[in-house]
């Protein structure tokens, strides 16, 4: 989980990089292109299986969409904003699994951490503010990325028992990929700045190969993190990002989150502990 969690900047530097002149729609696609066909070689070398529950086809289909509309609200934030400040509002993820957990999956999810998702919402709210008087719409869309994420991992969490993590990212990787390749054709044309492909130049392609390398063995990591240990133990790592995404944020691109906005990270990190916290000790009651 922490190797996921240094890595997971990595990828959006490679997208911001790229983003000035491929748009975030077919950064990425390319993402999930090269996560599926780099998978399918080490699963067929090492004959990993690929089979998996009939049943649970359609929850890898929906599995990839989320994870590429995820992608894509983040990939397209980072081109407005810092990459810190993206992930910090991005951070409200861990928040919004714990209330998906107690509206859909019937958790019970008591008082305390209810009313630490609404501190951590305002900590985002505090981060947003800034960026939104500035930005706009722009500075909405990791709230949207945290709440694409948070369901890809409540399905996660459903499946990785049943099936090895490499056929999970395979098919996730499969089903984001015709997901944004499906939109890219759609928007073919139109002038979208997101979502009408261009033919990459020069370094680009390195860079698109970047992204896709490092996404996948970002989720590889994840996966099996998951395979190993419950979430409340493993989310917390998850905030070791906002380390790796403010080194990366200062040296490529000179950007460094202000004291308001360190304000806002704080509470939402420590809403977010809190949430685990009081998960762990409730589950150990039982």
């Amino acid at each position: 989980m922490c190797a996921y969690a240094l890595l997971g900047p990595v990828i959006d530097t490679f997208a911001k990089l790229s983003g000035s002149a491929i748009p975030s729609a077919q950064i990425t696609a390319a993402r999930f292109i090269i996560q599926s066909c780099g998978l399918l070689i080490p699963i067929l070398i090492l004959g990993h299986s690929l089979r998996i529950v009939t049943a649970d086809i359609w929850k890898h289909a929906v599995r990839g969409i989320f994870i590429a509309g995820a992608t894509i609200c983040i990939f397209t934030a980072i081109q407005y904003m810092p990459i810190a400040d993206a992930i910090s509002i991005f951070f409200v993820e861990p928040l919004i699994l714990t209330l998906l957990g107690g509206l859909i999956l019937g958790e019970k999810v008591g008082w305390r951490r209810y009313l630490a998702c609404a501190v951590g919402f305002v900590g985002a709210l505090i981060v947003i503010r800034p960026s939104f008087e500035t930005l706009g719409w722009p500075a909405i869309l990791p709230l949207g990325s945290a709440v694409m994420f948070a369901c890809y991992l409540i399905l996660t969490r459903s499946m990785v028992h049943k099936t090895g993590a490499l056929a999970m990212q395979f098919y996730s990787g499969l089903s984001g990929a015709i997901f944004t390749v499906a939109i890219l054709y759609a928007f073919d044309g139109s002038g979208s700045v997101t979502f009408d492909p261009v033919i990459p130049e020069g370094k680009y392609w390195l860079l698109l190969l970047g992204v896709g390398i490092t996404a996948t063995v970002a989720h590889l990591f994840l996966v099996s993190a998951f395979a190993h240990a419950p979430a409340s133990i493993l989310a917390p790592f998850q905030y070791l990002e906002i380390v790796t995404a403010t080194i990366l944020g200062f040296w490529i691109f000179d950007d460094f989150p202000d004291a308001m906005k360190w304000l806002g990270i704080s509470i939402i990190i420590f809403s977010g502990l809190f949430v685990f916290w009081r998960e762990k000790t409730v589950s150990n009651q039982y």
